[in-house]
């Protein structure tokens, strides 16, 4: 999701999840996972959906907008060991245009402050495996079908001001 040459980032926010968004979340995973489940022959319209709404928890889930509108989630669920990154969707518009490496980004600066390990799953072959890579993901396991991927905690960030918050955006004056 690298940003296109002389393309600025998007401007971006990022806000807690209420109950009430599960479907839109629901809606969006089920157009983004598609590609990757038909090329994988898992895809089963109501099961996507179904997933995401059982897995949904408003409390560690987070929702991103730009230029004011919804553009896609991302859930932090703590876990014994760290935190397992899970639901992060951006609507296909915005993909490839630097805001998925903002929000993981941000994600991860307040992961490396806390020292937390951070897991999750990719499908195989999917070219979010890619923007996981570049933000220090690596492969712990893989099957057929999914990808476990793993990334520790880095040293102190260099900007230990910086949390997780709608702080963390890059400002409109500056993406202009």
């Amino acid at each position: 999701m690298g940003t296109s040459e002389g393309q600025p980032e998007p401007e971006w926010d990022i806000r807690p999840a209420r109950p009430a968004v599960v479907e839109a979340i629901a809606e969006l995973r089920a157009v983004v996972m598609r590609p990757d489940l038909e090329r994988l022959g898992r895809y089963d319209e109501h099961r996507v959906r179904q997933r995401l709404r059982d897995g949904f928890s408003p409390g560690h889930t987070s929702i991103i907008t730009s230029a004011g509108a919804f553009a896609g989630s991302i859930a932090l669920r703590p876990s014994d060991s760290g935190h397992w990154l899970e639901h992060f969707c951006l609507d296909p518009a915005l993909q490839g245009r630097g805001l998925g490496s903002a929000v993981l980004r941000a994600l991860l600066t307040r992961t490396d402050t806390s020292g937390d390990l951070v897991r999750l799953n990719v499908l195989w072959g999917s070219p979010a495996r890619r923007l996981y890579e570049r933000h220090g993901f690596t492969v712990k396991t893989q099957d057929p079908i999914d990808v476990l991927m793993l990334r520790r905690p880095k040293g102190n960030p260099a900007d230990e001001g910086t949390s997780w918050t709608s702080s963390t955006r890059r400002p409109a004056e500056r993406s202009r």
